[in-house]
């Protein structure tokens, strides 16, 4: 070998070992970039957790220490009244279950039939793509909108009136997005080798949407109505511009009843400029919790045991 070979091989070979170096140096920077941006991103989340907890804890200290000692069977059983002694919110209460209740009842085999209907009967069908795509757009209109339509169409045009019933109707609909979504997402992820084993035994297509799909996706679509139910618990725009009635000392004895909320007769204490009344209003919130913790709580439980039980 000469020594120009030499010399260039020597070349090459150090050539090599600066371009191996280099590509070291920037495994090594990309690493160290991905180990920080993993830790940034860690510490990111953790300090948006920790500022949303304290919020939250923040606001749920306030409102039990201004209004726990407001707290007292008279707040449960009584009407609504100007005197602050004798003041409950009985007409509210008994007014959001009844129309939160019936809300659920309209809600939920409407949303769930919508549901599999789109994604096992209507998947390639241009009108219920439109639907699909209706549907997730409703998600997003305010809901005063459905008060509206619902006052101007059922208490105007059909006359109901300001009623249980046309307050339950808005509701539904304000919920119902979200109850079929989540059903057509849920049924999506049914795998298809359990309905190719159902139509292998000789099933018809509503055999395998009664017997297969929908058994499944149950425990999903309760985990929406703990949802729809929460949402529908709060609204408080849509009743006020159906309800209209803030003040009521009657139990709402049918769904074709005057009522009013929990929301609203919150918002009339907060209104007032007393500090007892306030309070009142702190009460009234601790209250609506506790009715939502609950009904959620057996939501809950329903969920889990239909769940056991298909997994059985």
């Amino acid at each position: 070998m000469s020594t120009k070979d030499k010399d260039s091989n020597s070349s090459r070979g150090g050539v090599q070992v600066i371009e191996g170096s280099v590509e070291k140096d920037k495994i090594r920077r990309k690493s160290r970039y991905a180990i920080i941006s993993e830790y940034g991103l860690q510490i990111y989340l953790l300090i948006a957790v920790c500022i949303s907890v304290m919020v939250l804890t923040v606001l749920l200290v306030n409102v039990v220490l201004n209004g726990v000692e407001r707290l007292s069977p008279n707040l449960l059983f009584n009407y609504a009244s100007s005197n602050i002694d004798e003041a409950g919110m009985r007409a509210a209460i008994l007014g959001s279950l009844y129309t939160v209740s019936l809300a659920i009842a309209i809600a939920l085999p409407l949303g769930i039939a919508t549901g599999l209907y789109l994604n096992e009967y209507g998947r390639d069908n241009v009108v219920s793509k439109v639907v699909y795509t209706t549907l997730t757009n409703l998600a997003g209109v305010p809901s005063v909108i459905f008060g509206l339509v619902a006052l101007s169409f059922l208490s105007y045009t059909l006359g109901l009136g300001r009623s249980i019933i046309v307050g339950s109707i808005a509701l539904a609909f304000l919920v119902l997005p979200l109850i079929t979504v989540t059903t057509i997402e849920s049924a999506r992820m049914v795998p298809s080798t359990h309905r190719l084993a159902a139509y292998a035994l000789g099933a018809r297509k509503y055999q395998v949407v009664f017997k297969v799909v929908l058994p499944q996706i149950i425990p999903t679509a309760l985990t929406s109505s703990i949802l729809a139910l929460s949402r529908a618990m709060g609204e408080a725009a849509p009743i006020l511009v159906i309800s209209g009635l803030i003040f009521v000392r009657r139990d709402p004895l049918s769904i074709f009843d005057e009522f009013t909320v929990m929301p609203l007769q919150i918002y009339n204490w907060v209104s007032r400029p007393q500090q007892a009344f306030i309070e009142l209003s702190a009460a009234g919130i601790i209250v609506l919790l506790l009715i939502l913790l609950t009904l959620n709580v057996i939501a809950i439980y329903l969920r889990n045991r239909l769940q056991r039980r298909i997994v059985e």
